[in-house]
């Protein structure tokens, strides 16, 4: 005699739903980045760090070596990509996908695409910064890439945690600086990416030089057993290049990102 089958309590079913729906968004955004070799994030323990500058120029340097790449701009209250990489025209948009915008040789996507005017507020909790990250990864449609470089929000809030969670990352670059506070809040953000069993591939330290000094993120990365990528000096290179990545107008830049580039290159192949 067989049991008859219970049926689920509303809030059972609701659970059961929402499980569902979950996995269904990430069978989706697993297809939707298929074709991506390499998932790279770059997050930084507090803001003013440099970090969209370094991504939007890492980006840019490995699309200029002749890598295809794509740059995701997850800080939805906050995006900039698309100014440093001085990108106005928006993604287009069909049958439900987004295909990215380009510049450079970098595909990218950004919520700044989608503001009335750089300085409107984007006033959004925690559910709806998870939603909009969520529509991106499903809705875009990045193609045959050799790598995705992931701007992450500063901290260890509920954004960055989304995009952890959702994204299968295969690691991440830690910049910092040499000010004793933003070495504290990096490795801060270094636990909390170790603890969710991501690697590490990398610290890079942002403007070294007599302003700030130097040396902070090598006795880090020593300090966590984490490669150490390299540093970039405070420069007046970045106030002049313009509306284009400073990668592209500096040599002396370029060279700072070539070996760091070689240095992740690396990291990568002990994966």
């Amino acid at each position: 005699m067989t049991t008859p089958q219970r049926t689920p309590t509303p809030q059972e079913q609701a659970r059961l739903d929402n499980i569902k729906k979950a996995w269904q968004q990430r069978r989706s955004i697993t297809q939707n980045l298929s074709k991506v070799k390499h998932k790279i994030a770059v997050y930084s323990g507090k803001g003013g760090v440099g970090k969209t500058t370094v991504a939007v120029n890492l980006a840019t340097y490995l699309a200029s070596r002749g890598d295809k790449v794509g740059l995701f701009d997850t800080d939805i209250d906050c995006p900039n990509v698309t100014k440093v990489l001085g990108l106005a025209e928006p993604p287009a948009h069909n049958n439900g996908k987004l295909t990215p915008s380009e510049r450079f040789g970098v595909k990218c996507i950004s919520m700044g695409f989608f503001q009335k005017s750089e300085e409107e507020a984007i006033i959004w909790r925690g559910p709806m910064i998870h939603n909009a990250i969520n529509q991106f990864l499903q809705m875009t449609e990045w193609g045959d890439l050799t790598h995705l470089i992931v701007d992450l929000p500063p901290g260890t809030s509920d954004a960055p945690l989304t995009v952890m969670q959702t994204l299968p990352l295969d690691g991440f670059v830690m910049v910092t600086t040499p000010q004793i506070l933003a070495t504290i809040d990096a490795k801060r953000s270094i636990n909390m990416v170790r603890k969710l069993n991501i690697k590490i591939l990398g610290i890079v330290e942002n403007y070294v030089g007599d302003i700030f000094g130097e040396g902070a993120g090598k006795s880090l990365a020593e300090e966590l057993d984490v490669p150490f990528l390299g540093s970039f000096e405070l420069r007046s290179d970045y106030r002049k290049s313009g509306n284009k990545p400073t990668v592209l107008t500096s040599a002396t830049v370029r060279d700072e990102y070539e070996k760091i580039a070689q240095n992740l290159d690396a990291s990568l192949q002990q994966l």
